[in-house]
C-alpha cells in the first residue's frame, strides 16, 4: 500500500481503490474551513456553531472567490466524501 498526500488529506492506494484516513466530520471540517478562510456566510445551524459567520462576506458559495489549489482540495475531500458514503 503506497500513503500519498493529496491538497491536505492522507490517502492510502492499495490495489486500485482509495480510502480516505479521514471520517466524514473531518471532511467536512477540512472542506468548510476553506470556505470559512475565503468568507463564506454559512447557512446551516452546524456549520454556523462550527465556524461563525464574523467577518463573512459572500452570502452565495458561488460568488466565493478561491485559488486553482483551494478549489482543487475541495474537490478531493468531496471526491473522498463520496468515497466514505458521507451525508451531503
Amino acid at each position: 500500500m503506497v500513503r500519498l498526500a493529496i491538497a491536505g488529506l492522507a490517502l492510502c492506494v492499495g490495489t486500485g481503490s482509495a480510502r480516505a484516513d479521514f471520517p466524514c466530520d473531518e471532511l467536512w471540517g477540512e472542506r468548510n474551513a476553506a470556505y470559512k478562510d475565503a468568507g463564506y456566510c454559512f447557512k446551516t445551524p452546524k456549520a454556523i456553531r462550527a465556524f461563525g459567520n464574523a467577518g463573512c462576506r459572500y452570502d452565495e458559495i458561488g460568488d466565493v472567490p478561491l485559488s486553482s489549489r483551494v478549489r482543487a482540495k475541495i474537490a478531493e475531500i468531496q471526491r473522498q466524501e463520496r468515497l466514505n458514503g458521507c451525508a451531503p
